[in-house]
């Protein structure tokens, strides 16, 4: 049997019964002397180091099995962190305890770490990925999940929201998720998406269950799509460019008509995610966002959510142009087109992007008001 000290988030204690599962431990306030715990800039995770005088608040776990360890390692191991064995101040008095310390140079210190404050803003995404990471065990290994854990995290900022979200059951049935019976689930395949395989029944509408079936989905993040318009010129802002899905169909055609859009990051609103790709994708800094509305573009497979938008800007023909992150091989042009050229291309089928001819719709129902206020 182990004992560890944790500084930072498994001191959550949700996480920690999460990434052990099970498996029993005892648990009570220590410290280690001559260490202090900080944020690591820019990151959502402290680190910990060397302080003369300084002491690190934490949490002294002991009885760990052997699994209790692998469980911690696999959760923890491919992010630069090794255990140290060190002596900390518990109740009793001094005992010997192994401790998670990053690989030096590894980060730099932020501001004084806050458990609270974490839990607050990231404990329950922190969850959801947690769930992900330590499904792989056995099938991938701590740096695999590592190299993974961007789009873990923005997978689990998608779940956040999903249990967040309120809407009308007025005409719909009132059952929830929880209403389902789920034998199985597995995810064959992860990496900048994922396909999710689950064995359930569901609830019929004649009131008994349905047999059991398997379902696959394909699991992705949120995104904002975003339509720049210009009341005054009456004029819109699309973008171009090439389009995985469209070419792997067999389309001939790839490169896509679309508004703006991006993924939103585990902390941010879709308003800002909008405001962020908007200077991203177009260099373009827009105004009042109008709200088209939030929707699944495809809910037979995909778990992708929308939030669209009209945004209100200033769009002269010098808008128009080559963007995009280069960082993330983006190559986006951008057109600036008068709104009856857009319904044109919308009448045409050359526009064949669903949040796009969405947008055009509810702009074409909302451009005399827009016009009128401008």
């Amino acid at each position: 049997m182990k004992t560890l000290f944790f500084y930072g988030t498994l001191c959550f204690r949700p996480l920690l019964e999460l990434v052990l599962e099970g498996e029993t431990y005892r648990a009570e306030q220590a410290s280690l002397p001559d260490h202090a715990v900080y944020w690591a800039k820019d990151q959502i995770f402290p680190m910990i180091q060397a302080e003369p005088g300084a002491r690190a608040e934490g949490m002294l776990v002991s009885g760990l099995s052997d699994e209790a360890i692998a469980r911690l390692d696999h959760y923890e191991g491919g992010f630069a962190y090794t255990l140290v064995e060190m002596a900390v101040q518990a109740s009793g008095g001094t005992a010997t305890a192994e401790v998670y310390f990053p690989e030096e140079g590894q980060w730099t210190p932020g501001p004084v770490w806050s458990l609270d404050d974490w839990a607050r803003d990231w404990g329950e995404i922190t969850l959801f990925a947690a769930e992900e990471v330590m499904s792989y065990m056995g099938q991938l290994s701590p740096e695999e999940v590592a190299a993974r854990f961007a789009m873990i995290r923005l997978r689990a900022a998608s779940k956040q929201r999903a249990a967040s979200l309120s809407t009308p059951t007025d005409l719909r049935s009132k059952r929830t998720a929880s209403d389902l019976d789920v034998r199985r689930k597995s995810r064959p395949y992860s990496n900048y998406f994922a396909i999710e395989e689950q064995d359930l029944s569901f609830p019929r509408f004649d009131g008994t269950m349905s047999p059991l079936v398997n379902r696959a989905g394909f699991v992705g993040g949120d995104a904002v799509t975003v339509l720049p318009y210009d009341p005054v010129r009456d004029t819109v802002l699309v973008i171009e460019q090439f389009r995985v899905g469209p070419y792997m169909r067999g389309d001939q055609h790839p490169w896509l008509l679309e508004p703006i859009a991006g993924r939103i990051d585990p902390g941010e609103t879709p308003q800002h995610t909008a405001r962020r790709e908007a200077l991203e994708e177009a260099s373009l800094t827009i105004g009042a966002l109008e709200h088209v509305g939030n929707y699944y573009p495809s809910p037979g497979a995909v778990t992708e959510y929308l939030y669209s938008y009209v945004a209100l800007c200033d769009l002269p023909d010098s808008a128009a142009g080559i963007g995009g992150v280069l960082g993330e091989a983006e190559d986006i042009r951008s057109h600036v087109i008068p709104f009856d050229r857009l319904m044109e291309l919308v009448g045409t089928g050359e526009v064949d992007n669903a949040p796009l001819l969405l947008s055009a719709m509810w702009l074409s129902q909302n451009r005399d008001r827009l016009r009128r206020a401008a």
